[in-house]
């Protein structure tokens, strides 16, 4: 795949330049590379006047507005209605005058330009060198932030000095709701076109503060947005004026700005939204807010984000010396992912975090399943909000299964509130596996934390109502295995297939993991009405489940008809023909041997368990001749899975395409948001694939190892109240409890006892070097010249 490089490389920061921002092609792109957000609040990465803009967005995590989803021929049980993440009131927009000319990077002359996203600081920081067709000069510089620790608060440090001589300046300062939206695109992957959704229902303004409230027309949401400011003016000659309108509120300040004396102004902004509470009390929670914002200051704010990254960091940092691309490439994935859900709390983490509105702002199954498996080791407390937000949606995914004739829980493959909202049946109503998913990242979550509370009541619900819809839809066969049909599974190129292997895999854990959670807690059982048969019969149905198998090529089957289908012509498609699914009709990607992402390589990471290394192997091999990759995520299990079978090199080319996704926009579609799951799955290539690391119910175990082109690799994972650090060496591993009691793991199948504060090491053993798969015709992975280290 084609990629684009961008930006420079540096260890803390990602850092755009004069020639990007000028760019109009690059800058909805780096809109979302430098958004900011803490889960609850996302900022998009507009420039401070507002224009040029790619895409402005302001977005609240499942603020969103309802719409009929429309077919040609509607059939029983279709979704009715979908939604979409509404761009709300936008509180980022200043504007600059300079002796009435504005300041604007495409008029006058830009003498010096850059935007760094700080990812220690949490800021995004800009400085211009700017200089009017009459030849007037500033230098300003803004610094940008979305609270982690005041949930509802952003706020911007603008700071402006004079040049070379005195000028007059104007700032407008807004607050703007319904803003007009991009042109249409034809990729169903982009988000809807909404129009003026956002009704006024309050404006008013006081002193240099202002507050906008609207509702949605459809969802009947309601959400309030604030503004307030702090003036530091040393000249005294400062004039201000504040004006309120339904879809706009500006305060106007302006002054004689004189060389050496520079003027500052700190914008303050509040948002809340609720579906039950009145305007009047949002109004209240706005001004609140404010308040508490403003006793705070920009620099309270600001040291307080940089205590909580330093807290996070030191937990969550991955070292990796041998590469300083792929190295900023994975704290800026760190980052987006606590951006993504540090302050969601009952909310869910959407595919795109809030960056954008690409795919309309769902969630997907790919946060339980490359999002959690991150945030579990270094920041629980996220995954169990994520998971307690599944938990609120429970009730309804009851109704669903219900409306289908199926009993338990069938929760939603796409969604923003709870019900299934995707247009496209095959997989809102067959890719029953997202069942699995979220009841896997539960018992992850559990096993990691030793959350039996959790285990005992909201994680327990889901994994009694998600195990009951496998037992609804499954049933034996002659031969008495257990069969799971028509189902769809991680690839989107196959679709109403029977005995997909990574659906029954991870339907088989789901039932095995419900039955266990009953038997240990009984007021789970009571709650739910789990009669004393139907933990056997989950059992019983888990034992027996149906894996397939072809003797005759010795690999797995995708699904049981998979292998007879015929192998897609990838000589004959060209380049320019993918993503597929933008240039081919399902009807042929259905019936051929094609996979869009890992299907049953998804297996082969997270159901290791059940194949010998022999068949990961031959299984892997096999895959990667027919796998396109026109999914984001799929490269992040093909690197781990490559690792593990022994292919290091490939592995590592893998590991750079899923952390480059957006820094190198390589999907083209950077500009709608950034690819969470795929930024998230670059981690886990890490640690999972290069650090070999598998949390099972057998315990923690590790098989690392580093290509030729890395020299170290360190990172941490919590387990309960212990921390152990990892680092990866050429020839051996270091194993270390730095904080809590002992840990138990096994190195290579050796039992390793780490006692606390007493590092463990142990040798990596040599690996048979192994010839390179084939992919399908240019669709090999960026190769990366190699430099080989010195071997002592």
């Amino acid at each position: 795949m084609s990629e684009v490089r961008s930006f420079p490389i540096e260890p803390w920061h990602v850092r755009e330049t004069e020639e990007q921002a000028r760019d109009p092609h690059q800058l909805a792109r780096s809109e979302s590379v430098f958004a900011l957000s803490n889960g609850h609040i996302g900022l998009r990465g507009n420039l401070d006047e507002g224009e040029p803009r790619g895409l402005s967005g302001t977005y609240l995590n499942a603020f969103y507005e309802s719409f009929p989803l429309a077919y040609g021929e509607r059939g029983f049980g279709f979704a009715e209605d979908g939604q979409s993440i509404v761009n709300v009131t936008d509180g980022k927009v200043i504007r600059l005058l300079v002796e009435d000319e504005p300041v604007d990077v495409l008029r006058g002359e830009v003498l010096d330009h850059e935007r760094v996203l700080d990812l220690r600081a949490g800021t995004l920081q800009r400085s211009m060198h700017w200089r009017s067709a009459s030849g007037h000069e500033i230098k300003l510089h803004t610094e940008r932030l979305v609270s982690f620790t005041q949930r509802s608060i952003a706020a911007i440090d603008y700071r402006i000095e004079a040049v070379d001589r005195p000028v007059r300046i104007v700032l407008q300062s807004n607050l703007i709701a319904n803003q007009p939206e991009l042109e249409h695109t034809d990729d169903p992957r982009a988000a809807n076109r909404l129009g003026r959704v956002l009704v006024p229902q309050l404006a008013i303004a006081h002193d240099q503060r202002v507050v906008l409230a609207h509702s949605t027309k459809a969802s009947r949401l309601g959400a309030a947005a604030g503004m307030d400011h702090v003036v530091y003016d040393e000249s005294g000659d400062v004039r201000r004026h504040t004006h309120v309108e339904d879809d706009l509120g500006r305060v106007t300040i302006s002054g004689l700005l004189e060389p050496g004396r520079p003027a500052r102004l700190v914008k303050f902004l509040a948002y809340h939204w609720s579906s039950r509470q009145t305007t009047d009390w949002l109004r209240d929670q706005v001004d609140a807010s404010l308040e508490g914002a403003l006793a705070e200051g920009w620099e309270g704010l600001a040291d307080a984000q940089r205590a909580y990254l330093d807290d996070f960091w030191a937990r969550a940092d991955v070292e990796l010396d041998g590469d300083p691309e792929v190295q900023q490439a994975l704290r800026f994935a760190l980052f987006h992912l606590l951006q993504a859900g540090a302050r969601a709390e009952g909310r869910a983490i959407p595919a795109k975090g809030l960056t954008g509105p690409g795919y309309d702002g769902h969630a997907f199954w790919d946060t339980e399943t490359f999002v959690l498996p991150v945030l579990t080791y270094i920041q629980p407390d996220v995954v169990r909000d994520a998971l307690s937000w599944r938990h609120s949606t429970l009730d309804l995914a009851c109704q669903r299964a219900g409306q289908l004739g199926m009993r338990g829980a069938l929760l939603p493959w796409r969604t923003i509130r709870g019900e299934e909202c995707s247009g496209y049946w095959p997989a809102g109503l067959a890719a029953l596996h997202v069942n699995a998913d979220v009841a896997d990242a539960v018992r992850r979550y559990v096993r990691a934390t030793g959350d039996e509370g959790f285990e005992a009541g909201c994680g327990g619900d889901l994994l009694v109502q998600t195990a009951r819809l496998w037992q609804s839809v499954g049933s034996y066969d002659h031969a008495g295995r257990f069969r799971i049909d028509g189902v769809t599974g991680p690839d989107e190129y196959s679709a109403l297939v029977d005995n997909n292997v990574y659906t029954n895999l991870m339907a088989q854990t789901n039932l095995r993991a419900a039955a266990e959670a009953v038997d240990r807690h009984a007021e789970l059982s009571q709650r739910q009405g789990v009669d004393d048969d139907e933990p056997e019969r989950w059992r019983a149905a888990a034992d027996a489940m149906l894996l397939p198998y072809d003797e005759r090529l010795g690999v797995h089957p995708q699904d049981q008809d998979f292998l007879t289908h015929a192998v897609w012509d990838f000589e004959g498609t060209p380049a320019e023909r993918y993503p597929l699914l933008l240039h081919y009709p399902y009807f042929q990607l259905y019936r051929s041997q094609v996979v869009k992402q890992a299907d049953l390589v998804l297996a082969l990471h997270l159901r290791g368990d059940v194949f010998t290394d022999e068949q990961k192997r031959r299984d892997f091999e096999y895959y990667e001749g027919l796998t396109v990759r026109d999914s984001s995520l799929s490269a992040c299990t093909q690197a781990i899975v490559a690792a593990e079978v022994g292919h290091l090199e490939l592995a590592y080319d893998y590991l750079r395409e899923a952390a480059l996704v957006d820094l190198h926009d390589l999907h083209r579609n950077s500009a709608d948001g950034l690819h969470i799951a795929s930024l998230a799955g670059a981690v886990l290539a890490v640690t999972n694939g290069l650090g070999g690391m598998r949390d099972t119910d057998g315990g923690l175990l590790f098989r690392p190892r580093l290509p030729a082109e890395l020299d170290r690799l360190a990172f941490g994972i919590a387990l309960g109240a212990s921390r152990l650090r990892v680092e990866v060496l050429p020839h051996e591993a270091r194993y270390e409890v730095t904080e809590g009691p002992d840990l138990d793991l096994r190195h290579f199948g050796e039992d390793v006892h780490v006692r606390s504060g007493q590092a463990e090491v142990r040798p990596i053993p040599a690996l048979h070097r192994l010839p390179r798969p084939r992919q399908p015709a240019g669709r090999a992975p960026a190769r990366r010249p190699r430099h080989r280290r010195a071997e002592s």
